[in-house]
């Protein structure tokens, strides 16, 4: 079957729109969706970025938050800027990674996006994020374990290093098997017909 890569940060508005709609156009294009959740701060800090590029450049950041409303709007999707913006991903990335399998890590991804952006989730909220799990039929207190230890620490530092060696910028970015990088939400379909081709 097809795959597409699907690389995220938890704390990424617009990989927020994608999340929600990867799956489903996935599988009707007949694409596998491979999640992979990273961390963008060392990639902005490789850049000389101390912030989001939507806190440095301030106009940007308006756009963005109305930009957000109005896709949200036509998505039937709740939209708030959460405060901070930008949260602190490290957790719910590390939990992320602490589920293998596809279909949970999904599911999770969902609900935390969900959570965060039209509900108010804080993502260092560990009572939050472990509600998420339960309601998944997760076992929280085990992926809290996993996501504690070296394993899934290491994971994480190698995705993101390995997103740095691909020159993934931002998210969210798709990628194919054959190294094919498109970014942002807008690059979804364009992401998917060429997977079907490749």
């Amino acid at each position: 079957m097809r795959s597409l890569e699907f690389w995220y940060d938890f704390a990424s508005t617009y990989s927020y729109l994608s999340a929600m709609r990867i799956e489903t156009m996935a599988a009707a294009s007949g694409v596998a969706v491979q999640w992979k959740p990273f961390l963008l701060g060392p990639i902005f800090q490789a850049q000389g970025w101390t912030s989001s590029p939507f806190n440095i450049y301030p106009a940007k950041g308006r756009y963005m938050i109305r930009d957000m409303e109005r896709l949200s709007a036509e998505r039937d999707l709740v939209f708030h800027s959460p405060t901070p913006f930008p949260q602190n991903s490290l957790l719910p990335a590390r939990l992320a990674h602490a589920l293998t399998a596809e279909d949970q890590r999904g599911a999770f991804t969902r609900a935390v996006y969900s959570g965060q952006f039209a509900h108010g989730l804080q993502l260092d909220d560990r009572a939050g994020l472990g509600a998420v799990l339960e309601t998944l039929r997760l076992e929280s207190a085990r992926v809290f374990d996993l996501s504690a230890g070296a394993a899934v620490k290491d994971a994480l530092r190698q995705q993101t290093a390995q997103a740095q060696t691909f020159g993934i910028f931002g998210a969210p970015t798709f990628r194919t098997p054959d190294g094919e990088l498109f970014w942002g939400d807008d690059r979804l379909e364009q992401a998917l017909a060429y997977a079907t081709k490749a």
